[in-house]
């Protein structure tokens, strides 16, 4: 049987649990993960995000089969986690810069070389994080949760992880993608290349984007999570709500506003820097 079938026999039939077994599994897993041969979705021949739902019911098999581990330094930092989801090791030939500060990694996600993690910072469990990307202090990178080339995650950004249900798509940054301080991009998003999000800017799958450029509304719809256009410049914006109530107290709720697409003007602004790669 391949890794895939072993994961989902198992997940579907919690009776064919065997300790050597599952042992190989995890193994296998977590190397694949690390490697980066192993992803929770990844791109189809014609562009298109395919959800891998076996590597996230395996991520869950990890937490349940784990058992909680002392993995404690001393008694000044003390640090209990589940055996199978130990942080990441990383060795100089990884090319990972990982500057010193609070930042943890966890094992089973894959930080291809090049890229430059910022105190404090966190990378959780089957993400994967490809190269010349900059992780900012206070960014959180969620399970599962695909971050493209040469992406700037700026401080306190946070990307949502997700593990249920397994088909469901995680959080996708593509290319060259600018994430503005303090962006919550969750359930599901997928920001495609090139394109710039404004500090304080926040996505949900419920997340209404009104594109100033192309007068359309861009919303999650069929069942499939919203979808930032390539090149789209967002910031934050507010639409009226026009019931009584709201009318009598000025009230309004937050609505993204697409104002233009990429520009030489926005690629100045949005440059990264060469020197600190």
């Amino acid at each position: 049987m391949t890794l895939q079938e072993k994961i989902n026999s198992l997940y579907q039939d919690p009776t064919l649990f065997n300790v050597e077994e599952f042992e190989f599994i995890a193994k296998e897993l977590i190397n694949g993960l690390n490697t980066g041969k192993i992803r929770s979705a990844q791109k189809d021949d014609n562009n298109n995000w395919i959800v891998n739902d076996w590597v996230k019911k395996g991520i869950l098999l990890l937490f349940k089969y784990g058992n909680l581990t002392d993995y404690s330094i001393n008694k000044n930092f003390n640090f209990f986690d589940k055996n199978t989801i130990p942080t990441h090791n990383f060795t100089i030939e990884d090319n990972v810069r990982i500057v010193p500060g609070g930042s943890s990694i966890r094992t089973g996600s894959y930080i291809s070389p090049g890229v430059i993690c910022m105190p404090p910072m966190y990378i959780n469990i089957g993400a994967f994080v490809d190269e010349g990307t900059m992780i900012d202090s206070h960014a959180l990178v969620g399970t599962c949760a695909q971050i493209g080339k040469r992406v700037h995650l700026s401080a306190a950004s946070q990307i949502g992880g997700v593990l249920e249900p397994p088909n469901a798509r995680p959080v996708i940054v593509e290319d060259d993608v600018m994430i503005g301080g303090n962006c919550g991009i969750y359930e599901g998003t997928l920001i495609r290349r090139r394109a710039v999000l404004g500090s304080g800017v926040v996505i949900t799958s419920s997340t209404k984007i009104f594109d100033l450029v192309k007068e359309r509304i861009i919303k999650a719809e069929n069942g499939n999570p919203i979808e930032i256009p390539e090149g789209a410049v967002v910031v934050p914006g507010a639409r009226k709500i026009n019931t009584p109530f709201a009318e009598q107290f000025g009230l309004s709720i937050s609505s993204p506003i697409i104002i233009k697409y990429r520009d030489e003007k926005t690629d100045s602004k949005t440059a990264l820097e060469d020197y600190l790669r």
